[in-house]
């Protein structure tokens, strides 16, 4: 009875031959990406709406005996998820803007175009923008604490740079992929270029200020370390709802990127 009923399996198994296509390499490596670039996201950016929507408010609850006891371990075991998650988005999402969008349009432009365009400067170029914005945004936090001291003073700013730097984005990408005339940047480019911009922004902002700024902090709460200077909190939480702003627009390139709505080019 049992070899009977399972006579005919090999034949119901091939009814799914067409449903099922074993994935190449290529495949395997590019969706691994995207799938890392997902996984590290969501803890990256969930920590951080946890830090601004449920740890901030919380915090002014506490008396400082509380404090001593759980924000060494708590804020510790997060912030060293919520900075590592930073670094494995960042660096995954380059590797993937790189390997699979910026080098299809410059692709394109070469074979098409006839240009000359190496996809390496390009990045790097790029990468000047997200990095010359956070040298700025540093100065400001940590040396000019009465731009910081109003935060709807220090949020107009931001919005002007931040504002002015995706503009100077999109004038970079249409300048470096226009060959005779035409342009070869994608809206994949540019979607994936600004928001990606944003998240490099985010990323040094979580080891350039938050998690250094914490790190004093936490060590002199455990009594592991010297007082930390009261500017610290203020500079770590600017910095930490700078980034929490940020994410915003960063997930909404990050959507236009898949041509729902082409927002630019092509």
């Amino acid at each position: 009875m049992f070899i009977e009923s399972t006579a005919h399996l090999p034949i119901s198994l091939a009814m799914f031959q067409d449903l099922f296509h074993a994935p190449t390499t290529t495949d395997i490596l590019r969706v691994g990406l995207r799938w890392l670039h997902f996984v590290a996201g969501i803890t990256w950016i969930g920590l951080l709406y946890f830090f601004n929507l449920v740890n901030v408010p919380f915090q002014k609850g506490l008396d400082p005996d509380t404090k001593k006891k759980v924000n060494p371990d708590l804020l510790g075991r997060s912030l060293w998820f919520f900075r590592w998650g930073a670094v494995v988005t960042v660096l995954v999402g380059l590797a993937y803007f790189a390997m699979y969008i910026l080098k299809s349009d410059v692709a394109n432009a070469n074979a098409i175009g006839g240009g000359h365009i190496n996809v390496w400067w390009v990045l790097f170029a790029w990468l000047t923008y997200p990095i010359v914005l956070f040298i700025v945004e540093f100065a400001i936090i940590k040396k000019v604490p009465a731009l910081i001291k109003d935060g709807r003073v220090y949020a107009v700013i931001m919005l002007i740079l931040t504002v002015f730097v995706s503009w100077g984005l999109l004038k970079f990408f249409d300048a470096m992929l226009t060959v005779g005339g035409q342009s070869f940047a994608s809206n994949k480019t540019y979607s994936i270029g600004i928001g990606g911009a944003y998240g490099i922004v985010m990323l040094l902002n979580v080891w350039g200020i938050i998690w250094p700024n914490n790190k004093r902090i936490i060590a002199a709460t455990a009594g592991t370390g010297p007082a930390a200077p009261p500017e610290l909190a203020r500079q770590a939480f600017i910095a930490s709802r700078t980034n929490a702003w940020l994410s915003l627009p960063l997930l909404f390139f990050m959507g236009t990127s898949h041509g729902d709505w082409v927002i630019f080019g092509k």
